[in-house]
Parts: C-alpha cells; structure tokens; sequence
C-alpha cells in the first residue's frame, strides 16, 4: 500500500455518537449492569463483566425508560481490567432506545455548526 493511500472500510449505516449511558445487559445466564462506550440507531459498544461469544442473543434495557430490545454479538474486543468491550447490534434500527439527538448526517461540513463570531481558516 502507497504511504498515500488510506484503508477505507465500509461506509456506517448511522453516526456513531461516543456517550456513557446507563444500560442493563441480559443474556441467557447473565444480568449486568454497564454503561455504554458509544452507540448509534443499529447497537452499540458496551464493556461487559460477563463471557459472551459472537452470536450470542441478548436483552439490552434502558434503565430509565425499562424499554428492552433484542441484540446480537457482532464484535469482541480485547479484555481489560475484567470487562471485555462488546458489539452489539439491535434486531432492527432503534434510535428512540437511546433517547439522545443524533448529529445530522453533515454535522461536520455544515457551516450551522461554526459559532457567531469566529472567522472561517479558508
């Protein structure tokens, strides 16, 4: 590969926003409570305590509202200080779940997003 070039994967279906949000994760032999890393409309990442593998179907429950929703495994991350960082993908797309505004799709090209009064680095 070129030192130009750059690895691009495939483009994200939704925009991933980094938050800490209280949720609780079942699973067929586990309850936990845990605390989001990021999240978008279709899962989330989440540090979890508990062993799961890929493929594995679990519950994800916002706290605040008691809304459960079906999840799959689709990533495992590296173990650290006990928790392993988790993918997780909905059954279907549920941005509500969050209860958080997600940024618009040009969030970071949209002239709206410069404050009054600061000048433009063009």
């Amino acid at each position: 590969m070129a030192e130009s070039e750059v690895p691009v994967g495939p483009a994200r279906r939704t925009r991933r926003v980094y938050i800490a949000l209280p949720l609780i994760v079942r699973g067929a032999d586990f309850r936990e409570t845990a605390s989001t890393v990021a999240v978008n409309a279709n899962g989330c990442l989440v540090l979890l305590k508990a062993t799961v593998a890929m493929d594995d179907q679990i519950w994800l429950i916002n706290p605040k509202t008691v809304e459960e929703l079906p999840g799959t495994v689709v990533s495992l991350g590296k173990r650290q200080d006990e928790k392993t960082p988790v993918g997780i993908e909905f059954s279907e797309p549920s941005p509500l779940f969050w209860r958080i505004n997600f940024p618009p799709d040009d969030w970071l090209t949209s002239p709206d997003r410069k404050r009054p009064g600061t000048a433009s680095r063009e």
